[in-house]
């Protein structure tokens, strides 16, 4: 998963369904650990400006 950090306006929203905690959300940007992340898609579906997307960054 990556971020678009164009659209991203760090709310955190993301990081709350994350269920391995692989999102780290920073003073300016978010973090998406895809060592950690098991592509459960559920960080992408509650973005309210869908600024996660897939792949890897």
């Amino acid at each position: 998963m990556k971020v678009n950090y164009e659209l991203c306006d760090i709310c955190g929203t993301c990081a709350g369904v994350c269920p391995v905690d692989g999102i780290e959300i920073g003073e300016f940007k978010v973090n998406i650990d895809n060592e950690i992340c098991i592509n459960c898609l559920k960080c992408l579906k509650v973005c309210p400006i869908k600024a996660i997307e897939e792949g890897v960054s």
